[in-house]
């Protein structure tokens, strides 16, 4: 059969045509809704303890967050991490097929009962919770083709102007920065 077509290159080029026509007419009518979600629903929270090194807000923050989610029903798992500068991340993983936004309310119910046990700076700054994906929509970088900005100016001039017209979008749960000095480029998607 393969020598059919090799000594047929024309006919071959007409039938892969033919095919990839065929299936772009059909693409529009597929019925993706139908398919179940694969990805299981995050939730991501956010602490700031300015001035905290990852052990001190291990200790006085991600563990008391960790022991309360514990309990939050469908809970697969959470991961958490901690920088120098004070910002710590848990992303909660659910099990595929729950609600995000059901999540979302069982997470923050639960952190509002531990919120009273939080540093003083971490409760000022409030904790974040955003129902997102664990994928990023999009990555956007700045680059100074002539070089009169450095990093720090673009991920500012980033952090001033862009992020914000970003989060404005329909369908994206949140951006952040991961420039040089961490006030700004990323956006993920909202489930729903």
């Amino acid at each position: 059969m393969p020598h059919f077509f090799i000594e047929r290159p024309v006919f071959a080029w007409v039938v892969a045509l033919f095919i990839i026509l065929l299936g772009l007419i059909a693409l529009p009518q597929l019925p993706i809704a139908r398919y179940p979600s694969v990805a299981p629903p995050t939730i991501n929270i956010y602490a700031n303890y300015p001035g905290a090194t990852p052990q001190t807000m291990n200790d006085s923050v991600l563990s008391l967050i960790e022991r309360e989610l514990s309990g939050v029903k469908n809970l697969l798992y959470f991961e958490s991490t901690a920088d120098t500068s004070g910002w710590a991340q848990i992303t909660v993983t659910f099990k595929p097929g729950t609600d995000p936004e059901l999540a979302q309310v069982d997470v923050q119910n639960r952190l509002k009962t531990i919120e009273p046990r939080l540093p003083q700076a971490v409760r000022q700054n409030g904790l974040n919770i955003e129902s997102a994906s664990s994928g990023f929509l999009m990555l956007i970088t700045l680059k100074s083709e002539d070089g009169r900005f450095d990093e720090t100016t673009l991920s500012d001039y980033m952090a001033r102007n862009i992020i914000e017209e970003l989060r404005r979008i329909e369908g994206v749960a949140g951006s952040s920065c991961s420039g040089p000095n961490r006030r700004c480029a990323s956006g993920s998607i909202r489930r729903g």
